[in-house]
């Protein structure tokens, strides 16, 4: 009896039911208190979710490594699942991700919606970065909105970034006939481009909480609530984000 014993303390399977049980415990102790109809964790995705939203998905790049979207598009838990993708494109003058073009092909394949974003460097001409971005890609109807990534200044004044980053709106919006989606952190946002580009969509992101709580008057489109989401078919941790609507608004803010 105690060698059996002994066998079983010494499985990996054991210290893996220990660990699992521990982590499940920790996460009970953290949701106590919370309103966990509006804000509980999903074990699967390994984060909390404010699941007040019905429509979720995730922003990917080169950092998440090949993904297999078929295993995205077939994960759920409790009716949580991936519908739109935005996928990282280019960046600054030079940089074109390296799995964009694999990413733009395999999602849509897999059934989920997805947009185009570029990381806009502020010390970089606009117009020449809004170019380079749509030599990527071609829009079609039921695609996202192009997205304007913009989370750094990059040594120049914020005059400056605005500048920049107005000249890459115009130019997107001009070429595509589609009105571009702005995303930054709820700070950057705060600190330099409130009152400035207030007839654009916004996507924010703001971790770890239940609410974004940012006043009435603030119209955002999508939130990213979370930076390190485990998704099936993503060997690696992937934004979470949700769409401040319901299924036919969010059909209404496709690409016509």
């Amino acid at each position: 009896m105690g060698a059996f014993l002994l066998l079983i303390i010494l499985s990996p399977w054991y210290y893996g039911y220990v660990l699992k049980t521990f982590s499940s415990t920790w996460q009970w102790i953290r949701d106590f208190g919370l309103d966990n109809s509006k804000y509980r964790t999903y074990t699967d995705y390994h984060i909390r979710i404010p699941s007040q939203y019905s429509i979720h998905g995730i922003d990917v790049s080169y950092a998440q490594g090949k993904i297999n979207w078929r295993r995205v598009r077939a994960m759920e838990e409790d009716s949580i699942r991936v519908s739109f993708a935005f996928i990282k494109a280019s960046e600054g003058l030079l940089t074109v991700d390296p799995y964009f073009k694999r990413n733009w092909r395999e999602a849509p394949k897999a059934g989920i919606t997805c947009g185009p974003y570029h990381f806009l460097r502020a010390n970089k001409n606009g117009t020449w970065q809004a170019r380079f971005f749509l030599q990527n890609f071609s829009l079609e109807s039921g695609d996202l909105p192009p997205v304007a990534d913009i989370e750094t200044l990059d040594g120049v004044s914020p005059e400056e970034m605005r500048k920049q980053l107005q000249l890459f709106l115009n130019y997107v919006e001009l070429h595509t006939k589609v009105r571009p989606i702005i995303y930054t952190h709820l700070s950057y946002y705060a600190d330099y481009l409130a009152g400035y580009f207030d007839k654009y969509p916004v996507w924010i992101a703001h971790y770890n909480h239940a609410d974004l709580k940012v006043g009435k008057e603030f119209k955002w489109s999508f939130w990213q609530h979370s930076d390190s989401a485990n998704v099936n078919g993503i060997g690696h941790p992937v934004d979470f984000d949700a769409f401040n609507g319901d299924t036919t608004a969010f059909r209404q803010f496709l690409v016509k």
